[in-house]
């Protein structure tokens, strides 16, 4: 079978299945999706053996270690995964939900009520885990998956995939065949082929890196959900706690450099910049962190580096790191004069994703929340919370730096769709 005619039955399959998932109760969702995360746990090693060949393979073909780390999974990663899936069966059934209810004056009722979307193309990079919180969600939201991962994680996505698709089909007889598919071709062709086919695939989301999103935004015909860039800001005010900036600092930046939700440039007041910014440069440096500053903060951090013996991990900011995203162990730092200085900066260079203030002056703040142009902003916390799990979705099927629909972490509400339902007694338009 040719590459076309593959893509076009499986887009075809899917269409049938979202016409037959869509009559699943909530308890029959529920059941399944408590199987699928049941089977996930009873072949955790069988999952981690795929994973390792996996992972192998991207060391010997030179990937990033962020890439890696991304692939990577182990007995607490695939555990997370199926206690997303659980706490997705937990969550109420987004299918249904009457959103809005009017009468007309002639005595037509319209309700306006919840619906799924139909089908969902998720394509994604390195991270299996999404193969099993995407097809959780989607399920759970009365949608159909096609899942294209990247082939550096082609084994690892196959088993969970099949472990899925086959607890679900044991869970309940109603599970649609075509529900939950795995496009598993190499053929960088095949998203084309795809997503050219609006008439059975409802939305695509890629996650990934910008690269990745861009091909798919410019070459698909099917509405697409994305967000470029993660170039997350953390700006420390001049009544900041110093004890919890270094946490947040510490945690946006290091936890997990290779995600689209942690910092990439932090910006410091000038007030609190000389006696701050040592303190971060030391622990920055102590985890490893490049660090690319202004004139002002080069200054201060040359002269902890060089007492560290660090000198060649501290050099010059240029523009285009202001705009960078590393997702990497590099920070872009500046200093600013003011908040208003640190909103422009940010609405200026940011990518709209997630970014946050640490001050202890609620008016300054609110300055910052309200002007702001991103899809998560955050008052003492670091921006590595933009997840849908930690905002209690579960799990997330995407992050969107879109103004219309869906904006910051997707779960469950953001999978669906609405329809109008008109009751009538006779009613005819004059």
């Amino acid at each position: 079978m040719d590459l076309k005619t593959e893509m076009f039955e499986i887009a075809r399959k899917a269409k049938i299945a979202s016409r037959q998932i869509s009559k699943l109760t909530t308890d029959e969702k529920n059941k399944c999706l408590l199987k699928m995360a049941d089977a996930l746990d009873s072949n955790v090693h069988e999952i981690i053996e795929a994973n390792r060949l996996d992972v192998e393979a991207a060391k010997d073909a030179g990937l990033s270690l962020s890439l890696i780390d991304r692939l990577r999974l182990d007995e607490k990663r695939v555990s997370l995964m199926s206690n997303g899936i659980r706490q997705v069966a937990k969550l109420p059934d987004p299918v249904g939900r009457i959103l809005d209810e009017r009468v007309r004056p002639n005595g037509l009722r319209l309700r306006k009520v919840s619906v799924p979307i139909g089908v969902i193309c998720i394509i994604y990079e390195s991270r299996p885990n999404v193969t099993a919180d995407s097809a959780g969600l989607c399920f759970k939201s009365g949608n159909v998956t096609i899942l294209r991962g990247g082939k550096e994680a082609i084994h690892s996505n196959t088993i969970i995939a099949n472990l899925l698709v086959n607890a679900a089909k044991l869970a309940s007889p109603q599970f649609p065949d075509g529900a939950i598919q795995l496009i598993k071709t190499p053929d960088r062709n095949a998203i084309k082929e795809l997503l050219s086919l609006s008439q059975y695939i409802d939305l695509c989301i890629p996650r990934g890196g910008e690269g990745l999103i861009r091909t798919v935004a410019e070459c698909s015909r099917v509405p697409v959900v994305k967000h470029y860039k993660g170039v997350c800001h953390v700006y420390l005010d001049k009544s900041a706690k110093f004890d919890m900036s270094e946490r947040i600092v510490i945690n946006a930046k290091c936890q997990r450099p290779g995600v689209c939700n942690a910092m990439e440039t932090l910006l410091i007041h000038s007030e609190i910049a000389n006696t701050l910014l040592p303190i971060l440069v030391q622990r920055l440096l102590e985890h490893n962190v490049e660090l690319r500053l202004d004139p002002r903060g080069l200054k201060i951090a040359e002269a902890v580096a060089s007492k560290m013996n660090l000198l060649h991990k501290v050099k010059p900011a240029t523009e285009d790191d202001w705009y960078a995203e590393y997702l990497d162990l590099i920070l872009a730092v500046r200093i600013v004069d003011n908040i208003q200085e640190a909103i422009d900066h940010i609405n200026q260079y940011g990518s709209a994703h997630s970014d946050a203030i640490v001050t202890e002056d609620e008016t300054t703040a609110q300055k910052f929340l309200n002007e702001v142009d991103s899809a998560a902003v955050y008052w003492n916390a670091s921006t590595r919370f933009t997840d849908g799990g930690e905002f209690g979705m579960g799990a997330e099927i995407g992050i969107s730096t879109d103004k219309i629909g869906a904006r910051g972490p997707m779960g469950l509400e953001e999978l669906t769709t609405y329809k109008w339902l008109g009751y009538g007694n006779g009613q005819i338009r004059q």
